[in-house]
């Protein structure tokens, strides 16, 4: 069952990046459907340095943040890698959740054909995701109720260990850098890193 969309409207953006955990990413590319379980993920909010709308910073990268949430945020890094976030919250409050790691269910094979390669390494940060699931910067805005990008329930939060530790790869962001807002499941060999 497809997530309701008044999952994302929450404004606590921490509260949905775990709530995430263990939900089913699915995509549908070219007609070649995909499915994994979330098992890490980064909050990202407009109070605190580590966002791309800090202090309600609107470009045109971060225009996407300030729409409704159920929508997702895609975003190039280092020019090389497609980064795959789930926008949240009401309008003009922009929030979204990283997807930093996913554990393959469904087209596996499809995914090693994206990414030329097996195992861990196949799903185990948000660069490698996204390729294996076939989402592109084209993608960017495309509303989380399509038959292209959703979210399903998946693995019952209360199944699940979760670990709280800080976000990778945002020194930038000074003191805000050591909030506890990177979350994943203990002990899932996904994860980007320990």
């Amino acid at each position: 069952m497809r997530i309701d969309q008044n999952f994302y409207f929450e404004n606590d953006v921490t509260y949905i990046a775990k709530t995430l955990l263990g939900k089913t990413l699915c995509t549908n590319i070219n007609g070649v459907q995909t499915s994994a379980y979330i098992v890490e993920t980064e909050a990202y909010s407009v109070k605190e340095k580590g966002c791309h709308a800090y202090n309600y910073k609107k470009t045109n990268r971060t225009s996407i943040m300030f729409q409704k949430g159920g929508i997702a945020y895609i975003y190039l890094c280092y020019g090389i890698h497609n980064l795959f976030n789930v926008v949240t919250n009401i309008e003009g409050e922009p929030e979204a959740v990283l997807i930093r790691a996913i554990e393959p269910i469904n087209g596996v094979e499809t995914m090693e054909q994206r990414r030329g390669l097996k195992g861990k390494a196949l799903t185990s940060g948000p660069g490698k995701l996204t390729s294996a699931l076939g989402i592109k910067h084209n993608h960017n805005g495309i509303s989380l109720l399509s038959d292209n990008i959703w979210i399903e329930e998946g693995k019952k939060i209360d199944e699940i260990e979760i670990v709280s530790t800080t976000r990778i790869g945002i020194d930038y962001a000074e003191e805000d850098a050591f909030l506890p807002w990177r979350y994943y499941i203990r002990g899932n060999k996904y994860i980007s890193k320990l």
